[in-house]
Formats: structure tokens, C-alpha cells, sequence
């Protein structure tokens, strides 16, 4: 589709005025509470209460600024995503964006990447989840484990759509409940105020009583942007959804609005919290985890136990929508002629199907390799997909940029939602993300992952350029 598409004729998902209702074969299953509850959970995955013991380790306090500095920059991109939607929700969200405004090579790329980075993230939360699981059940090997929950969520999304949403929502509501308890039981632990708490109450002491802010210089912030920048990923989720929901325009308009909030909270809130209850440097950050450590300075019993719950409920949850959100974007490449037919077909309760089982028969075999290949194979798939995040936040940005023209020609009307201080903060936030994307190259941890994470990109651009100069030849033939 070209970038002079008359976006009048658009309204929901494929077309349809008015209501946004789906007309693509895709129902509108998805209820607010499900939209709300996705949108909030959507930021929160397990590499925030997995991954962010390292980062603490690496930069100390400074961590803080950043989780500041990536919220902050996905903020920016959720912003741009939330102009695009609210004028045009779609099931394959940038990918569809993005082939109208930079081209079918763009669409094809972006989405064919963004549909591998999360079908592998389906077996790297399998196998985590496993591991829980076999922890606590050990007479089942791991393998089954990782296969019985791929299993359960994959007959969870073939049911329906709504079947996805109700699953999320209870997941989503685990997390939220437990980081927003966490905050509160913290907080006033914190100050002493927490009747039978072991910790000492030193209140802010700990941000700088152990080698100042910054105990590590200030070029660890970068280090720790490095660290943390991968755990945001999935906050976009909620534009792909809002497809199949009652009210597209008004869930994509609230998720939006509420970002700060969420990120500011979950993401700074609880962070915050650790940093405040221990010394940096406390070797129980490291060895248990962060939240692990937190809470057992507080003096709650059983806090391995209660996290490995919230961790395997952030597994799960991640599991769910990467499901989800793989399927999705391969029914959207199927419509638009980018990915076998068969894909953009859906069954009698608007379920897609053929797109499902390609995900699912993808990341078993991945699955497979992590257990069979953990060091070759494996490896290289997740290496190679590791910056893909990064990437499709760059992406949104130049589609953004193109797109404000096409939307103000068009239909201005629908610019109900629009990104601040255009286009000075969309080209502030593309070359931070770019910035962000050059220190990985000569960052020893992550050179691997971004040269081959840009390896692949290039292979794949390479492909839809390709295929879009042969689609033109044809035409023109």
C-alpha cells in the first residue's frame, strides 16, 4: 500500500467506520477490562524481577537514571505508536504503519523481524517457566514442563480471542498486585513504619552511603541502559489488541495517556524501593535477586517461594502474549501479501488459525534447540534477535514522521492523539535509540547481539526489498 492511501476510508482495523469493529474476520472479543489490564501489564515482564539484580550490580544507585532514560524513550515511542492507532487501529500495528508510509519492503521487514523476536521469546519464557515448575515438581522432567505450558496457552489462544484476554487479565492483575504491594510494604519499610520489620528504616541513607549516586562513574548509566532497555519490550502489545477490541480508538487513546504512570511506577517505584531497603553492593542482590533480597530484609518468610510465583505468573504472561502478538502480526503480513495466505484466514470465532499453529510449531522447535543446541543454535536465535526491539522502536519512529503528513492531508481529523513537541521529540527520540544501538557495537556484552541482530535485519530488509521491486516490475508489466 502506498503512502497516498486516502486514510478516509479507513476507520477500524481493515476499513470500517464508525465503531471500529473488526471486518477483516477478526471479532472484537477483547473487553476495556481486558484492553486495561493488557496495557498495564504489558510493561511488565520477568526481566524485571529477573534481570534487574545485574544492572543494580553495574551501576549502583544510578541505575535509576537508566530505567529513567529507556522509560522515558519508550514513553516517546508509545506516544508515536498511540498517534498512529488512535487514527488507525490495525492488527499488524507498525508493520501495517510502517508499509504505508515507508514502503511494502518496510512493512514486510519490521514485521517478519518483530514475529521472530517473539517466537523466540516463546521459548526462552517456556524454559524458564519450566525450570520453575520442575523445581517444584521434579518427578516431571523440564522438557515436558516447557511443553505442557506451550501446549495450554496455545489451546487457550485457539479458543478464542477472548479466551487470550480473560487468561492476561488475571495475569496482569498477579503482577500489578504484587509490585504495587511490594511498593507500599516497602515504602514503609523504608521509614521504620512497618510493625515486625528486620529492616533497619534508613531511609534514603542507601543511595549514597555506599560510594556516592554514582559509586561506578557515570559511563555505567550507559552500561545499565544496556541492561535494562530489553525489559520494557512488549509495551506495544496494546496497539495490537486494541484491533480486536470494542473500542479501538478509546483503548489505544487511554493506554497511551496511562504509560508514564505505569512505567514511573512499576518500573521506578519498585526499583527505587530496593535501593532504598539495601546497600547497593549487598551481595544477596546478586545471589537471590533483587526483589528477593528486598523482601527478605524486610523479614517476610517464604520470599524465594513468593517471587518464584510472580516470576512464573510473568512467565506465563509473557508466554500468552508473545503468543498472541507472533500470531497476530503473521495474520496481518497474510492479509497484506507478505506471508502465506493461509495465515489472514480465520476460523468461525475470528481466530487465526493457521497463524497460531506457524507460531507454535516455531517455537517448539526452538525449544527443542535450546535443549539439544543450547550453545549453537539456540544461541544464534537468540542473539540474533536480541535487538530487534531496538530496531522496531526506530522504525516507529521514521514511520511516525512520515505518517503525521499523511494523516494531516487526510483525515486530520482523526489526530486525536498526538505526539508532543513534533518533530523535534520523534527525532530526539530516534537518534537516542540510535545512540543507544551504536554503544552496543562497541560494548563487549552486547557486540555479539547487535551484529547479529543487524545481520539478520539486513538479510530480511533485503528480502522485501526485493520482493517489492519484483511486485512493482509486475505492475508495471
Amino acid at each position: 500500500m502506498s503512502s497516498t492511501t486516502t486514510l478516509q476510508k479507513e476507520g477500524g482495523p481493515t476499513g470500517n467506520p464508525g465503531d471500529g469493529q473488526p471486518s477483516d474476520g477478526l471479532k472484537a472479543g477483547l473487553k476495556n477490562r481486558h484492553l486495561s489490564m493488557i496495557a498495564i501489564g504489558g510493561v511488565i515482564g520477568a526481566g524485571l524481577f529477573v534481570g534487574s539484580g545485574g544492572g543494580i550490580a553495574k551501576a549502583g544507585p544510578a541505575i535509576l537514571i537508566s530505567y529513567a532514560l529507556v522509560g522515558a524513550m519508550v514513553v516517546f515511542v508509545m506516544r508515536m505508536l498511540g498517534e498512529m492507532a488512535a487514527a488507525s487501529p490495525n492488527s499488524g500495528s507498525f508493520s501495517a504503519y510502517a508499509d504505508r508510509a515507508l514502503g511494502r519492503w518496510a512493512g514486510f521487514s519490521i514485521g517478519w523481524l518483530y514475529w521472530f523476536f517473539w517466537v523466540v521469546v516463546l521459548a526462552v519464557e517456556a524454559t524458564a517457566g519450566a525450570a520453575i515448575l520442575e523445581s517444584w515438581i521434579p518427578a516431571v522432567p523440564q522438557w515436558a514442563w516447557a511443553l505442557i505450558v506451550m501446549a495450554v496457552l496455545t489451546a487457550t489462544n485457539l479458543g478464542s480471542v477472548a479466551s487470550y484476554g480473560e487468561f492476561e487479565f488475571w495475569f496482569a492483575g498477579i503482577k500489578v498486585v504484587a509490585i504495587g504491594a511490594f511498593v507500599i510494604v516497602g515504602m514503609l519499610a523504608v521509614f521504620g513504619l512497618l510493625p515486625g520489620s528486620d529492616n533497619p528504616g534508613a531511609g534514603f541513607a542507601h543511595l549514597t552511603d555506599a560510594g556516592g549516586f554514582f559509586p561506578n562513574g557515570y559511563g555505567a548509566v550507559l552500561t545499565g541502559v544496556l541492561m535494562v532497555v530489553f525489559s520494557f519490550m512488549g509495551s506495544e502489545i496494546v496497539t495490537l489488541a486494541a484491533g480486536e477490541s470494542e473500542n479501538p480508538r478509546k483503548a489505544v487513546t487511554r493506554a497511551t495517556n496511562s504509560v508514564i504512570w505505569r512505567i514511573g511506577v512499576f518500573y521506578l517505584g519498585s526499583i527505587f524501593i530496593v535501593l532504598t531497603l539495601l546497600p547497593w553492593n549487598d551481595k544477596s542482590i546478586t545471589e537471590k535477586g533483587s526483589y528477593v533480597a528486598a523482601l527478605d530484609s524486610i523479614g517476610i518468610a517464604h520470599a524465594g517461594t513468593i517471587m518464584e510465583v510472580i516470576v512464573l505468573t510473568a512467565v506465563l504472561s509473557c508466554l500468552n502474549s508473545g503468543l498472541y502478538t507472533a500470531s497476530r502480526m503473521a495474520f496481518s503480513l497474510g492479509e497484506r501479501g507478505d506471508a502465506p495466505k493461509a495465515f489472514a484466514k480465520v476460523n468461525k470465532n475470528g481466530v487465526p488459525v493457521a497463524a497460531i499453529l506457524g507460531s507454535t510449531v516455531f517455537g517448539f522447535v526452538a525449544v527443542y534447540f535450546n535443549y539439544a543446541f543450547k550453545d549453537t543454535v539456540f544461541n544464534f536465535l537468540l542473539n540474533s534477535s536480541g535487538a530487534i526491539a531496538l530496531f522496531v522502536w526506530l522504525v516507529i519512529c521514521f514511520t511516525q514522521l512520515r505518517m503525521r503528513g499523511i494523516l494531516v492531508r487526510e483525515a486530520p481529523e482523526k489526530l486525536t492523539v498526538k505526539m508532543w513537541l513534533f518533530p523535534w521529540l520523534t527525532w530526539a527520540t530516534a537518534a537516542l535509540i540510535m545512540f543507544v544501538i551504536g554503544y552496543m557495537f562497541v560494548d563487549d556484552a552486547n557486540r555479539e547481539v547487535v551484529t547479529l541482530s543487524t545481520l539478520v535485519a539486513g538479510v530480511v530488509v533485503l528480502v522485501g526489498v526485493v520482493l517489492d521491486l519484483r511486485r512493482k516490475k509486475a505492475l508495471q508489466g
